[in-house]
This record gives structure tokens, sequence and C-alpha cells, in this order.
């Protein structure tokens, strides 16, 4: 009876303590992230600069920020997706979104994509400040 009740308590634990831990500890990206963006359309080429990225505000799984490009400033907002680790984000004035990872406590990718005329991949490896 007693092997019973272990094993049905530790399955429980097993079973849910991974979706408990992942809900409560949602990373903090708040701050600025610099690194290389590398970036390849058919209208400019391949291109390689130094992209920064400023996460000014984050509310649990939400956050919002802005970055730095050739054509200025874009305000953005974006989630942590439930597995804690891939990132989503969009602009309202921009048809791509970035699709990210966190890779660790102070580094981050983030990949844009934008289909159509103006077609565009990237991704950058960014490290915070």
């Amino acid at each position: 009876m007693i092997f019973k009740i272990l094993y049905y308590f530790f399955f429980s634990f097993i079973t849910y303590a991974p979706f408990s831990y992942a809900n409560d500890h949602v990373p903090n990206i708040i701050g600025t992230w610099v690194g290389k963006n590398d970036t390849v359309s058919e209208q400019r080429g391949f291109r390689s600069w130094e992209k920064k990225v400023e996460i000014l505000e984050q509310n649990g799984r939400r956050f919002k920020g802005s970055f730095s490009y050739t054509d200025g400033t874009k305000n953005f907002f974006g989630v942590i997706h439930p597995d804690n680790q891939t990132i989503t984000w969009v602009a309202s004035n921009s048809r791509g979104y970035n699709l990210g990872k966190i890779l660790s406590k102070n580094r981050i990718s983030a990949c844009y994509v934008e289909s159509g005329i103006d077609a565009t991949a990237g991704c950058a490896d960014l490290t915070r400040k």
C-alpha cells in the first residue's frame, strides 16, 4: 500500500513540476541588448551591422521596447512563450515579425522575417549590456 501511495505521489510530482516551475520563473529580459545582425534581401543583398534592442518594460510574459536600425527607431511589443525560451515580437509599423530564443541569462537570438515585395530575413546574436 505504501508503495502505491509513493508511486502516485512521485508520478504526480514529475508530471506537474515542470509546468509549475516554467510558469513561476519567467525570465527577466529588461535591458539593452547589442550584437551583430546579419540579413539578406533581394533589394539589399547580404548585409551585416550592429543592432541595439532595448527592452524597457516587462509584465510577466509581456514586454515592450524599441530598436534602432538604418531608417530610424521602431517601438515593439512581444511575449515570452510558456517554454520560457521562445520570444516573439511585432511592431505596429512593420510588415514582418521577430522570432527569438533566450539562450542564457544575458544572451538572446532575434530573427526577423518579412515576406512580399520587401522580403527580408535576418538574425542577430544579442548580449545584454
